[in-house]
């Protein structure tokens, strides 16, 4: 009989001691799961309460899902064993990059894994009044574009929009909104012309019924100059046929990144992911018209070649289901090589790095480039 290691054993108390009850064999998931989400509310919680009654209903196992209000509360959970996986957004991948929030002293680069990715049909985007002739994003050219105060993400998403029209923030009228909600109010009372949202926001539906009504500026999908520059600046879009969503009569080539992902820290178990990974695909029939855009986890809507490393227990699944290829391999092994860039950097910046957050920050940015540049890999971000 093999022996667990210590490591093992401690891993199987914390979960014990988080009510967590661990898998029988590789095919198997426990009793009791436990994911974190976005609140209550959103779509990825209404997405995993329906993962979650079809694992009730079909398997006899218990989700439970625990809301978390922003990025860090979501992570938490995870990293501290209270939950195996966590229903996450773009978030993860600034949480593996070491960005934003996790640029901070008491984070760093996380090495975080994909399990799977739900791709639904609506689109990320940035809508713009329909009253001021804008059909294109070089079309915003002098007009006034929506940026929110401590929303870094949302606002590089502008970005990332305005760079696949060849503009920068310097050729847009900039308005700073103390939140996301007041940035599109700001739409319908003519105080700026365009913003980041989802074309299924409840917001997106309030633009295109008031006054101004609204337009979705396409990202056509042969612009390959376009799609360089934006991906050049957020390598997580990808092209994406967008059909639901306010105002949408008629698809449209758009750009989209996967909500929600579902992630795990690379220690978790291989044979907990895998099943984990394996019950999510074949319990899709019972779970894909439950909830908002839960058809996007579907098998054949998988992005196997995106900007986070898989995990070796869903690598597994996806080789049975003969998706997975030596280029995948490839693609997956340069992502933890990044990782590991990443955290070495990090160890090495936090040995002497200044105690002032600011001047911690400022230098993290720094070693976090350079570190990244030494290696051959694109920063991406070099300030946040």
């Amino acid at each position: 009989m093999r022996l667990m290691s210590k490591a093992a054993a401690i891993g199987a108390g914390l979960l014990a001691l988080a009510g967590i009850s661990q898998p029988a064999s590789a095919a198997d998931l426990p009793k009791t799961l436990a994911w974190s989400a976005y609140d209550v509310g959103s779509t990825g919680y209404a997405q995993a309460v329906a993962i979650g009654a079809a694992l009730k209903n079909e398997r006899g196992v218990t989700l439970r899902v625990l809301p978390g209000k922003n990025d860090v509360s979501r992570l938490v959970p995870l990293q501290q064993e209270k939950v195996q996986f966590s229903a996450f957004g773009i978030g993860g991948y600034q949480a593996s990059e070491g960005v934003f929030e996790f640029g901070a002293a008491n984070w760093g680069p996380q090495p975080v894994r994909l399990l799977a990715m739900s791709n639904g049909d609506f689109c990320n985007a940035v809508i713009v009044a329909g009253d001021i002739g804008v059909k294109t994003y070089a079309d915003l050219k002098g007009k006034r574009v929506a940026s929110v105060k401590a929303a870094p993400a949302l606002n590089h998403n502008t970005y990332a929009f305005l760079r696949f029209g060849g503009l920068e923030w310097s050729d847009v009228e900039e308005v700073v909104f103390g939140g996301y909600g007041a940035s599109m109010d700001a739409i319908v009372a003519n105080q700026v012309d365009a913003g980041n949202t989802n074309t299924t926001a409840s917001f997106a539906t309030r633009i295109f019924a008031s006054p101004r009504g609204g337009v979705y500026p396409p990202t056509p999908h042969d612009d390959k100059e376009g799609w360089e520059r934006m991906r050049d600046v957020a390598p997580y879009f990808f092209p994406a046929t967008c059909s639901e969503g306010a105002g949408i009569t008629t698809p449209f080539e758009g750009a989209n990144y996967p909500y929600p992902i579902l992630i795990a820290y690379g220690s978790q178990d291989a044979d907990l992911s895998y099943a984990m990974t394996k019950a999510l695909f074949e319990l899709y029939p019972a779970y894909k018209d439950a909830a908002p855009g839960a058809n996007g986890w579907a098998l054949e809507r998988q992005v196997l070649d995106w900007v986070l490393p898989f995990h070796d227990g869903a690598i597994r699944y996806y080789k049975e289901a003969g998706k997975w290829t030596p280029e995948l391999q490839a693609h997956n092994d340069g992502l933890i090589e990044r990782q590991k860039v990443l955290g070495a950097a990090w160890e090495a910046y936090k040995a002497k790095a200044p105690r002032q957050e600011e001047a911690f920050v400022k230098g993290w940015q720094q070693a976090r480039a350079e570190a990244l540049t030494a290696a051959g890999m694109k920063p991406v971000w070099t300030e946040w």
